[in-house]
């Protein structure tokens, strides 16, 4: 009998590439996702195009991390081996104009899922999707799992709420609950509005004659950029182990917002001092310098590491974006950036 995974958040970049994994793996994949007046599934519908996809253990259902009833009916329904919690109101900035929203879903979506659990007694296995924004003001160069948090925005809050929530469902209750601090992760599938993509779509428009500027703001800030595909097996690999415990998913390289628009627009053979214009609209109330993460646990325990490079993602994601732009004007004629 296949294995059932249930995936919060499986309509963005980690949940479809999550998703694309546990299907090759066999699983049976539920998701939960929010009602909505239109179609959010893009992500998804190359896997129901795919022939060789058994299109059967692909299965929607809509819920809400902010509905606890719904969640807990539907985990109690479909009695998952594993639950990935990947849904979060994810985006920094929109964080500090949406707190209470934020940490309703970042934080206290978390319980309302780990309280499902342990109220329908099912036995599954729990991710947590963690992230390097709990690190802030970092106290540590490079980040472990050792490192205390000091977060620098609402979203780091949620995220550190979450964090120790799920250790103290672990320990209070004997739950197999792991959480991965993930750092930032990046690939074609990104939301627009983050940077690298923010980035790398514009360099599309700019080289197809569809923009001319491109408005960012602070580009001294330093990450610690990975590629998203390769972090979700991480996630998977945290869930097949003997006992739970939470993973630093990193590089170990830290790469500047400005050395990212060095490589995409050189990779389409642009200046980006030509394009690029600051704008104080996009910095943070509360920045966060530098994220640099020490993978070595992951490596050890899990035998996972990196294998993209910083270079290479950027071009794979300007690639990719060029091919949408060349595609859509080769199919429907220029349209507005």
């Amino acid at each position: 009998m296949a294995k059932r995974a249930l995936i919060t958040g499986i309509t963005g970049q980690d949940g479809s590439y999550l998703t694309e994994l546990l299907l090759s793996k066999g699983y049976e994949v539920h998701g939960i996702i929010r009602r909505a007046s239109t179609f959010n599934t893009s992500r998804l519908e190359h896997i129901y195009a795919d022939p060789h996809v058994e299109k059967s253990l692909l299965k929607l259902h809509y819920g809400d991390l902010s509905d606890a009833s719904a969640l807990s009916r539907l985990i109690g329904k479909i009695a998952p081996d594993e639950i990935y919690n990947l849904a979060a109101q994810s985006h920094v900035r929109v964080s500090f104009d949406s707190p209470e929203y934020t940490t309703d879903i970042t934080a206290t979506g978390v319980v309302r899922l780990l309280e499902a659990i342990r109220e329908t007694g099912i036995k599954t296995r729990f991710y947590q999707a963690s992230s390097s924004e709990m690190f802030g003001m970092v106290q540590h160069i490079p980040q472990s799992e050792t490192t205390p948090f000091y977060p620098r925005s609402p979203y780091g809050c949620a995220k550190v709420y979450g964090h120790w929530v799920t250790v103290n469902y672990r320990e209070s209750y004997g739950l197999f609950a792991c959480s991965g601090i993930l750092f930032n992760h990046e690939s074609p599938r990104r939301g627009e509005t983050f940077v690298t993509r923010k980035i790398t779509r514009a360099v599309a428009h700019i080289k197809a004659g569809l923009q001319e500027k491109l408005y960012l703001g602070n580009l001294d800030a330093k990450r610690d950029w990975g590629y998203a595909k390769e972090y979700v097996e991480a996630m998977w690999l945290m869930l097949q182990q003997d006992k739970p415990d939470d993973y630093v998913i990193a590089t170990n390289e830290t790469h500047s917002v400005r050395e990212f628009l060095e490589v995409a627009f050189a990779h389409a053979g642009l200046d980006w001092q030509k394009h690029v214009e600051i704008d104080s609209n996009y910095f943070r109330p509360a920045e966060v310098d530098l994220l640099i993460g020490d993978y070595s646990k992951a490596k050890k325990k899990l035998g996972w590491q990196p294998k993209t490079t910083f270079k290479a993602l950027a071009e794979l994601m300007v690639d990719s974006d060029i091919k949408l732009v060349t595609d859509h004007l080769a199919g429907r004629g220029r349209v507005a950036s």
